[in-house]
């Protein structure tokens, strides 16, 4: 048993090594496309695959949490008399966590699946130099628009919650929106933004490490692709606890902590 634990832990010190050097590899040639212009359409292209085509779920997604969110929240608000303090309670949530976790989930499903899936293909066939001319052009693409992306899907979940709480519930409706204005800031904005260059930039180095690196065969692809979303998943979950403990450092060390509800 010891024997086989060990073997299981070199094997997967082992990938996290070969894992490293792709994504320091990545980088270099990203840094390396960027400098050139004839890339620039290959890039494009990934941009419209990445984000333009994951908008209609995107929004989709943003618009369902912030309802699910008001139908939730609204009978335990109202039993208080805090029914128009609802627009805080969604949209904090909704810019801050759900919306960044939630769209980089979609994107892990929609886009990561299909890029490993893609890569996966050309290398048991042997498309090695076709593997190589698009390796890079998804990191960037998932780095760039993801953060995009986060916008769209905050937005929809801000008038997602708006529909239900002040057309469905009644709620006053000047009364949600100075309420969510006090309580939400700039900088829960930029959090949540911020975020989704790191989960944009996992979910891509992962999709397409296990692309380069799948087994010969059907089932070396599918289990490749579902490798990876398991893996962007928990990396997506891990990165955002991690820097909700390093943003809300930095924001305690500059202002003071300000009640929701005040």
């Amino acid at each position: 048993m010891i024997g086989t634990l060990g073997a299981k832990a070199r094997e997967d010190l082992s990938d996290i090594g070969r894992f490293g050097r792709f994504v320091w590899r990545a980088i270099l040639a990203s840094g390396w496309s960027i400098s050139r212009a004839t890339t620039y359409p290959l890039i494009l292209a990934q941009m419209n695959i990445i984000g333009v085509r994951s908008v209609p779920v995107v929004m989709i997604t943003g618009a369902f949490v912030g309802m699910i969110l008001a139908v939730m929240a609204y009978d335990q608000l109202a039993g208080m008399g805090l029914e128009e303090h609802l627009g805080v309670l969604i949209n904090v949530s909704v810019v801050k966590e759900l919306g960044p976790v939630l769209t980089a989930v979609m994107l892990a499903g929609r886009v990561g699946g299909a890029l490993t899936a893609e890569l996966g293909t050309m290398n048991v066939t042997e498309q090695i130099d076709a593997v190589r001319s698009m390796g890079t052009d998804p990191v960037l693409a998932c780095l760039l628009l993801t953060p995009v992306l986060i916008i769209y899907a905050d937005l929809l979940g801000v008038l997602g919650g708006y529909f239900v709480g002040v057309i469905q519930f009644g709620i006053n409706s000047q009364g949600y929106w100075n309420f969510s204005a006090y309580g939400v800031e700039l900088w829960d904005v930029v959090v949540g933004v911020v975020k989704g260059f790191f989960f944009g930039a996992a979910i891509a180095a992962i999709s397409c490490y296990k692309g380069f690196t799948c087994k010969e065969g059907a089932q070396g692809v599918g289990r490749a692709c579902t490798e990876a979303f398991v893996a962007s998943f928990i990396s997506i979950l891990a990165l955002d606890f991690a820097l909700a403990v390093i943003f809300k450092a930095i924001y305690n060390t500059f202002w003071p902590l300000k009640s929701l509800v005040g």
